[in-house]
């Protein structure tokens, strides 16, 4: 987790850059602050074929956009010098800091960009439909890459506690691979297991097992769901344990799925009160 690519764009930037702060202090990464930028064009009524695109709105929609922009830097360079984390040049040793900007519509700049950093920071997204989510799901399939999602109110700390969401798929698999940094030097690690909601595949039993071959501190448990979706038992679960950070595997079953009838990840990424590191 050296390399840590916060997208700082018109949502809540302020948790994105907290996590990422946290992070960097654990494993002396280098956070690059990435704000995308892209001018909308509005089409109004007028001219010769009825309808024209009007050179005043874009202009000062292109205008809005440079603003936004030059808040987005000043917050990442305030935040930064605030937290004594150095810009520019990257020192032998602990975190530093750069600012990067790109052209292009944010979600589709961050899944791409994304997979030359060892995890994207996101925001927790406030509303479906919305681009921090399109931010987020782009950069779980379009990056390869791990996605730290930053709750609106950051813990003081990160991976001493860890619960693992498990339900023996390969995804959940594949993000406790890219996690393990923060695994091995855990406090506490559980995995959880939910009644009814794993698919064909090992225990978490056998996980915990495996996992404290490397020196891992960790248990398993299996929970009676009670009424509760599975999403809602492995929220629980972190909270009660005082988790703060949660390890899970994102769309087992398909986006289409999880978006008509529900599912755990979409449960967690609108819901999570605690970072969670996900991937697909």
């Amino acid at each position: 987790m050296r390399t840590l690519l916060a997208v700082v764009g018109d949502g809540m930037a302020a948790p994105v850059l907290e996590t990422a702060l946290l992070v960097a202090k654990r494993f002396g990464s280098r956070i690059t602050g990435l704000n995308a930028l892209t001018t909308e064009y509005a089409v109004v009524f007028g001219g010769e074929m009825g309808f024209s695109i009007s050179s005043e709105v874009d202009r000062t929609l292109e205008r809005e956009g440079h603003d936004r922009r030059e808040q987005a830097r000043a917050l990442f360079t305030s935040f930064m010098r605030q937290h004594g984390i150095p810009m520019g040049a990257a020192p032998a040793q602990g975190p530093s800091a750069e600012w990067r900007e790109e052209a292009g519509r944010q979600n589709a700049v961050v899944g791409s960009l994304g997979r030359v950093f060892d995890v994207a920071v996101v925001e927790r997204p406030a509303k479906l439909a919305s681009l921090a989510e399109a931010t987020l799901e782009d950069a779980l399939f379009e990056s390869g890459r791990p996605v730290l999602m930053a709750p609106p109110v950051v813990p003081a700390t990160i991976g001493e506690r860890v619960l693992i969401a498990w339900n023996g798929s390969s995804e959940t698999a594949r993000t406790i691979g890219f996690a393990m940094p923060f695994l091995v030097q855990a406090q506490n690690v559980q995995v959880v297991s939910v009644e009814g909601g794993m698919t064909p595949g090992p225990s978490g039993e056998e996980l915990a097992h495996n996992l404290a071959r490397n020196g891992i501190t960790v248990i398993a448990r299996h929970v009676a769901a009670r009424d509760r979706t599975t999403g809602q038992v492995f929220v629980d679960e972190a909270k009660a344990i005082g988790a703060d950070l949660m390890v899970k595997g994102a769309y087992t079953q398909s986006r289409l799925r999880q978006m008509i009838f529900g599912g755990a990840t979409r449960h967690i990424i609108m819901e999570a009160t605690m970072p969670v590191i996900l991937a697909h």
